[in-house]
This record gives C-alpha cells, sequence and structure tokens, in this order.
C-alpha cells in the first residue's frame, strides 16, 4: 500500500517526518519539515496532531526522531503484525450480538473506569444484560462511556434503586442467583454447573456484597487465588466468572 493511501493518515505522516531526516540540505529540510508540521498540526487524528510540536520551526534532530519512533512501531504493526500475522482490530457488528443467558448486576461500584471494565466485558462474552444498583455509574458518566469502548451502546441495561429489588426481579423470572465473592462457604467457581437463566451479582470494590444479599444467594462463588493476594479487581474477576459462564452454557 502506498504511503499516502493510508486511511488513518499514519503512513503519510511517517513519509512526511522520514523526509524531514533525509533531507539533504537546509533548505529542503525546513521545506519538509514544514510539510510534515502542517500535516500533523491539521490532521483529524488526536494521536497525530499530538506529534505536531516536535516539528516547530527550529526543531532539532532529536525530536524529530522522537515524532518518528511512534510511526514507524505503528507502521511495522500494520505491516508485520496485523497483515501477516492476522490480528483483528475491527468490532463486529452490533447485530451479531451472541447472549447467553445470564445476566450481571453491579451493586454500588465506586469506578466508573470499574463500570465501563463491567460493560466491555460483558459485551466480550455475551451476558444478556446488567443491572446497575445503588451508585454505581452508568454510561451517562464520560468514563464509564469511554471505558466501555462502546458496549454501553450494545449490551441492554436497566437501573434498581437496590440490589434486593433486583434479586426479587429475577426471583419472579425464575432466575437462579449467584453471588461473586470471597468467603468461607464459597464454591470453587471452576467446579461449579451454574444454571440457566441465572444472574451474577457483583460488588463494591473494597466491602463487596452484604451479608444478606450474601445469605440470599443460591449460591457464592469464589475464584481460588494461588497467590498471596485475596481477590482480583472487580473487572478482573468478572471476566474470569463471564469466560466460566459461557463456556458452561454454551453457543
Amino acid at each position: 500500500m502506498p504511503l499516502n493511501d493510508n486511511p488513518d493518515g499514519w503512513r503519510t505522516a511517517l513519509r512526511l517526518v522520514r523526509a524531514v531526516l533525509d533531507a539533504a540540505d537546509g533548505g529542503a529540510r525546513e521545506t519538509a519539515r514544514a510539510a510534515a508540521f502542517d500535516f500533523l498540526r491539521t490532521s483529524d487524528r488526536k494521536h497525530l496532531q499530538s506529534l505536531a510540536h516536535l516539528l516547530r520551526p527550529g526543531t532539532t534532530p532529536r525530536a524529530v526522531q522522537a515524532a518518528l519512533v511512534p510511526l514507524e512501531r505503528r507502521d511495522r504493526r500494520a505491516r508485520v503484525t496485523d497483515d501477516t500475522m492476522g490480528v483483528r482490530d475491527t468490532d463486529a457488528p452490533d447485530a451479531i450480538r451472541n447472549p447467553a443467558r445470564y445476566a450481571v448486576v453491579a451493586d454500588n461500584i465506586r469506578s466508573a473506569f470499574n463500570a465501563g471494565g463491567i460493560f466491555r466485558t460483558a459485551d466480550f462474552f455475551g451476558a444478556e444484560k446488567i443491572v446497575l444498583c445503588g451508585y454505581t455509574p452508568g454510561p451517562e458518566n464520560p468514563q464509564v462511556k469511554k471505558t466501555s469502548l462502546g458496549a454501553d451502546a450494545s449490551v441492554p441495561w436497566e437501573r434498581a434503586a437496590d440490589v434486593r429489588d433486583a434479586i426479587d426481579a429475577f426471583r419472579a423470572e425464575g432466575r437462579a442467583v449467584y453471588a461473586l465473592e470471597t468467603a468461607d462457604s464459597a464454591h470453587d467457581i471452576f467446579a461449579f454447573k451454574p444454571e440457566t437463566p441465572c444472574a451474577l451479582l457483583l460488588g463494591n470494590e473494597r466491602f463487596g456484597l452484604d451479608p444478606d444479599v450474601l445469605e440470599s444467594a443460591d449460591a457464592i462463588l469464589e475464584i481460588p487465588s494461588y497467590g498471596c493476594k485475596n481477590s482480583l479487581n472487580v473487572v478482573s474477576a468478572f471476566a474470569v466468572a463471564a469466560s466460566m459462564f459461557r463456556k458452561a452454557f454454551g453457543d
């Protein structure tokens, strides 16, 4: 592919910045610098715009090299990793989403980044929907929307004022309710056979789920630790559980 045919502008930028270093004399170098600077400055890609300051008038060869490094890395990935190794970097259309019959309940999740991560993980492993309880932030929060990478639009979600209301609603639907928590009475999640349809409860990052909520669950599921730490980040823990649920419920 010719350098200036790359749709996102990376290869055009790479060609222009290389031309600055390859210029034979001061006049040609200044012409090349101005062309590279104008291209980067006016790009509609923020990551290219961020390199423009390195090509300002009076720039040094060291600064030009600093601009060249991320461009060469991106070009190398496009030519070797993506094209040669078949790495996919394009999301599938929402229309082909294939959910399994398990819902996720996020109770009093403090971090907007964790809430966004739950959305992204729920989309990836095909959760049916998400119920946000308590003060868990939703997609109206810019950090949730940013971290979810668009999954807030592909995964159905709703709110419940209290996690107990969500549990009651799932019971009325005939769903089993499982809590993901570290507890003495918990089952090893890898040895457990979940029923479908079901709901999986995720609790606060520090305090977990309330004792009465744990007591009301059909089972408490725990990810066994092989290290010193007692637990995982809530998004990491959910990813492990979601992967297991997806495997248990099949395609």
